[in-house]
């Protein structure tokens, strides 16, 4: 791969909700986001929950480090 890894989950996320201003939760498991990562990423102020199932980015910006895509949401198979 040219030019190292892609963008984190944590970056997909929210920049696809910068781009739409608000979005549902089946559109983020749609391109791949974990349902337990939003939960987590509302708590950090990445995302603020405005109604049932539908979300906003915040003007914090992620820092990719904060936590890791494996850390995958609590271990179901």
């Amino acid at each position: 791969m040219a030019g190292g890894p892609g963008p984190s989950l944590r970056d997909r996320a929210v920049a696809f909700a910068r781009e739409k201003g608000e979005v549902r939760t089946r559109e983020l498991t749609e391109i791949g986001i974990p349902r337990c990562y939003l939960a987590r990423m509302c708590d950090e102020g990445l995302l603020s929950k405005v109604g049932y199932g539908i979300y906003r980015a915040t003007d914090r910006e992620v820092v990719s480090s904060d936590f890791g895509q494996a850390a995958v949401c609590g271990g179901h198979s």
